[in-house]
């Protein structure tokens, strides 16, 4: 589905509760994220029922003409603790077999380093081609037009900017390079739409805090997607910060969305 015909609406970020400006808010979310970091990966499988691996590897498969180059460059942002630039990894390294080129690492980066310390141990475990470091998604320390490829799965909805990221995604992405932003979004209508909020809002909350012991992180989640911007908002955003060929696929009943898009 390609969205066309949005009207313009200012767009701001995440903010935390008590959160007084956008570097609070980072602030904040970064030490939320470090503390849940040692039960994150059991939750996001155990709260998405295990559909999240499923769609991290669809999100793969969009970008496979990227991934089947070796010498491209891939850039994973928001990365925690590794799931989508490993399923990344994994798809280049089936679509690039018997290529003469050996493979490019993919690149993933968070500003939580005690995601990226999980991150590590795992590809250390799978022999993956994947380097890990710490950086924040509104001030890369990456060069102008890097990379061929920029994704970020579930992270993109934490910034404190939303239209910063974007234009610091633009910055690093080479001309025609493109974009993937895997994220949550409450479907707006139907039963669905009413299941989606009673987990989301009511059971998620309860669960998430009694496993992890941090209440905070997991009333946050359901918070910041209960204001992220709708597929059509942020795909009008998409295209003011120098993006085009915009478009969204949903899943899980309209609650998963990847938005991609190309650098012009």
């Amino acid at each position: 589905m390609t969205a066309a015909g949005t009207k313009e609406a200012p767009l701001a970020g995440t903010r935390p509760a008590g959160a007084r400006d956008e570097r609070d808010a980072s602030a904040r979310v970064q030490e939320m994220f470090s503390r849940i970091a040692p039960r994150y990966d059991f939750l996001n499988h155990f709260l998405s029922f295990s559909l999240d691996h499923v769609w991290r590897r669809r999100t793969a498969q969009r970008f496979r003409e990227v991934l089947a180059r070796p010498e491209s460059e891939v850039l994973d942002l928001c990365c925690g603790t590794g799931d989508l630039a490993l399923a990344l990894d994994r798809a280049r390294a089936k679509l690039t077999v018997g290529a003469k080129q050996e493979r490019h690492a993919v690149y993933g980066s968070d500003f939580a380093e005690p995601m990226l310390v999980r991150a590590r141990g795992k590809a250390e475990g799978m022999a993956a081609r994947v380097v890990f470091a710490a950086a924040d998604a509104l001030r890369l320390p990456y060069a102008d037009e890097q990379f061929d490829l920029v994704t970020a799965a579930f992270g993109f909805r934490n910034l404190a900017n939303y239209e910063e990221g974007l234009r610091e995604f633009a910055r690093v992405l080479k001309e025609k390079g493109e974009l993937g932003i895997l994220e949550f979004t409450e479907p707006q209508a139907g039963p669905a739409a009413a299941l989606f909020r009673l987990y989301f809002r009511h059971v998620l909350p309860r669960l998430g805090g009694a496993i992890s012991g941090n209440r905070e992180a997991y009333t946050y989640l359901p918070a910041s997607v209960s204001k992220f911007p709708a597929p059509a908002e942020l795909a009008a955003l998409m295209r003011r910060t120098g993006f085009t060929a915009v478009s969204w696929t949903a899943w899980n009943f309209g609650s998963v969305v990847l938005h991609t898009a190309r650098k012009v």
